[in-house]
């Protein structure tokens, strides 16, 4: 069973992800508990919420990541 919560080295491994496709760090909300099936959305804000699903884990879910992402318009950078 993984972890509820969220640490720094799950925050590491979304940083990875959301820093590889620009996206400012200011502007992402992670919160610390974890909910499956996990979400990635757009906040009325602009910024975006990240929400880490509990039964899969993070590693696993990094693709889905950045898929979600990717369907809000980021794209990965290039080197």
């Amino acid at each position: 069973m993984t972890e509820s919560i969220i640490g720094m080295q799950d925050m590491g491994l979304i940083f990875q992800v959301t820093d590889a496709m620009g996206i400012d760090r200011e502007s992402i909300s992670v919160p610390l508990g974890k909910e499956d099936p996990g979400t990635v959305q757009k906040l009325p804000t602009g910024d975006i919420e990240i929400v880490v699903p509990e039964s899969v884990p993070l590693e696993d879910w990094l693709p889905t990541l950045q898929q979600e992402l990717e369907k809000l318009g980021y794209e990965m950078e290039q080197e």
